[in-house]
């Protein structure tokens, strides 16, 4: 299966809570870091939830 590295390059300050949520859910704390995860439906729908947050990369 692909894999998709994540990278948060916005901060979460100021974003609604399901948002942070989310972007701690997917593991990201801090701007500018980055994880690997799996590619698959649940992933791309909480990519897409705060794609104004993130970057997407597939590997």
């Amino acid at each position: 299966m692909a894999e998709i590295k994540i990278t948060l390059v916005k901060s979460t300050i100021g974003a609604i809570p399901k948002h942070k949520k989310t972007v701690q859910a997917l593991g990201l704390r801090k701007t500018n870091s980055s994880v690997i995860q799996q590619d698959n439906a649940a992933i791309r729908g909480m990519i897409h939830q705060i794609s104004h947050l993130v970057k997407v990369e597939e590997i």
